[in-house]
């Protein structure tokens, strides 16, 4: 008797990170693109711990995401060079994602930026994925990330002439999105603005992608945030000079009422020589801060000041 049921030869399930290629073979075309990813993610890591408290997120940099099967499978990937999306674990089963695979994650990233070393023709290429016979062509970068992806934010930086477009999916397309009056993009979910930085990072002085909040405050980096705290604990330590020399001088007057005088001049004296370096150790801290990018507001904030000191003190 025979067996009139036949076997069913089951497809391979899709593949996962570990299973796919990390790399393509290219390699990154300019020293900018690393500095530049760095200096995104250091200066976003305070606002993420508040969106994420449970740390459920992930950035990318210059990695690839999957979004179709295709032989070889890096042609089936685009590789941002810089990306981030919300509610993912940073890990897949305690290992390091060697990349994102959106058939095994089904979320999309927030915002992708890519770091156009040329004209930024490639990152603009809407050229849609179309079959003919045995050929298939390669769809854009742009293409891809609107029309498969649906990608929230899209960000396009030329590096060569600092140039930025952003873009805002709506409606099932790509709208370039117009500056606002501080020449930022907001990108709203993560309630923060994206703009262009001149200045120093890493030994490399020119326009750099950074973070602003919402009130135009620039979103600070490890090493500016030390520095912030470093004036500010030697503005505390000045101020703690000046009441021990007070202190002092409350004591000696006690101690002599014959000397009362001279220790009243001498007390203005320390006074006002402690204030005149307090000041003129603001006068310094000032336009650093202002150079570094931070806010009139921010400035008078961290070295409380009101807002028309910092502006009279910073002349």
């Amino acid at each position: 008797m025979t067996n009139k049921f036949t076997s069913i030869e089951l497809p391979p399930p899709f593949p996962d990170h570990t299973q796919l290629p990390e790399e393509d073979g290219t390699f990154v075309k300019n020293f900018q693109e690393h500095p530049q990813s760095i200096i995104l993610t250091d200066s976003l890591g305070l606002i993420l711990q508040q969106l994420h408290p449970d740390g459920q997120y992930a950035i990318g940099q210059d990695c690839g995401i999957y979004w179709r099967e295709t032989d070889p499978p890096e042609k089936g990937a685009e590789a941002p060079d810089w990306f981030y999306v919300p509610n993912v674990a940073p890990m897949v089963n305690d290992e390091i994602r060697r990349s994102y695979v959106l058939w095994r994650e089904f979320i999309a990233p927030l915002i992708v930026l890519e770091f156009a070393s040329g004209d930024g023709s490639q990152e603009r290429d809407r050229t849609a994925l179309s079959y003919s016979g045995n050929q298939v062509t390669r769809p854009g970068k742009f293409w891809v990330y609107e029309r498969i992806m649906r990608i929230p934010y899209y960000g396009i930086y030329e590096v060569t002439n600092g140039k930025l477009e952003v873009y805002r999916f709506v409606d099932g397309f790509y709208r370039l999105l117009e500056p606002n009056e501080r020449g930022h993009y907001p990108v709203l979910p993560l309630g923060v603005e994206l703009g262009l930085w001149h200045g120093n990072y890493q030994n490399q002085t020119q326009l750099w992608l950074r973070w602003w909040d919402e009130q135009g405050n620039l979103l600070l980096i490890g090493s500016e945030r030390a520095e912030l705290e470093h004036l500010r604990a030697e503005q505390e330590r000045q101020r703690a000079e000046q009441e021990r020399q007070r202190a002092e001088q409350e004591r000696q007057r006690a101690e002599s009422a014959e000397q009362a005088f001279a220790a009243a001049v001498e007390a203005r004296l320390a006074e006002t020589q402690a204030r005149q370096q307090a000041e003129l150790a603001q006068r310094d801290a000032i336009p650093r801060l202002l150079a570094m990018g931070l806010s009139v507001e921010q400035v008078a904030s961290a070295l409380s000041l009101t807002v028309e000191q910092v502006r009279v003190l910073g002349v």
